[in-house]
């Protein structure tokens, strides 16, 4: 029980890292505008989602990830923080 609750506090951890290290990129790149590539995203994933249409159910899967500088230093530094503490 104790492993599972450490795994996804580690998960809460980094996800929460990677979403406050975006809106700081975002922040920051609207006040400078020199640090713009702080706020540039790179997709990894589908483009179009999977759908299987079975008559009575339809599942659709896709799935977006949207990595930038600053939410790749936010999961560092969530990871950092979690280990200390």
């Amino acid at each position: 029980m104790k492993a599972a609750r450490k795994t996804f506090s580690l998960l809460l951890f980094i996800v929460l890292g990677a979403l406050f290290g975006s809106i700081i990129g975002e922040i920051l790149a609207g006040y400078i505008p020199s640090l713009k590539v702080l706020s540039s995203a790179y997709s990894i994933g589908t483009r179009t989602p999977f759908i299987i249409d079975l008559r009575v159910i339809a599942l659709t899967f896709g799935m977006t990830i949207n990595l930038n500088i600053m939410s790749i230093i936010g999961v560092i530094v969530s990871i950092i923080l979690y280990r200390k503490y």
